[in-house]
């Protein structure tokens, strides 16, 4: 069986996966179930941010519940992150900086009526290339980065 990354190195490899990559798997639930897409995202700062339209499935279980979990890589080199809603943003309202970042890794919100960006901050992550690395898997928890492992 592979040995676990140190600790350092998941924390590392958690950031520099969210800052680099730029697709992920948003998951949000209300009254209706469970909701899965697949969306671009870029980071801002401490959050995530990607953009939908503003009457989809997503948008109203995220106004209901403020929650969402995010999967960035595959089913065996995993980042996975548990958000709350920051905010939803208005196309009017994006920084423009902000707006040309996603538009350079999907869709253009502003050029496509009806659509609003999410901001999503993350309180959980977990980060994990195997079984062997189930135990420390958290990375991140109540949004601050810890400094060891925790399971």
């Amino acid at each position: 069986m592979p040995t676990p990354r140190p600790h350092e190195e998941r924390v590392d490899a958690a950031r520099q996966r969210l800052k680099q990559e730029f697709q992920m798997w948003l998951s949000t639930g209300g009254d209706t179930g469970p909701h899965l897409i697949p969306v671009a995202f870029v980071g801002d700062g401490d959050a995530i941010v990607t953009a939908t339209g503003e009457g989809s499935k997503t948008v109203r279980n995220l106004q209901e519940t403020g929650r969402a979990r995010i999967a960035v890589g595959t089913t065996s080199d995993v980042v996975m992150v548990d958000a709350t809603l920051d905010g939803l943003v208005s196309v009017a309202e994006v920084a423009t900086d902000l707006a040309d970042r996603f538009a350079a890794v999907s869709h253009d919100p502003r050029q496509m009526p009806g659509y609003v960006y999410i901001r999503l901050l993350p309180r959980r992550i977990q980060v994990w290339n195997g079984f062997h690395e189930f135990p420390g898997r958290t990375v991140m928890l109540e949004g601050e980065w810890l400094s060891h492992p925790v399971d």
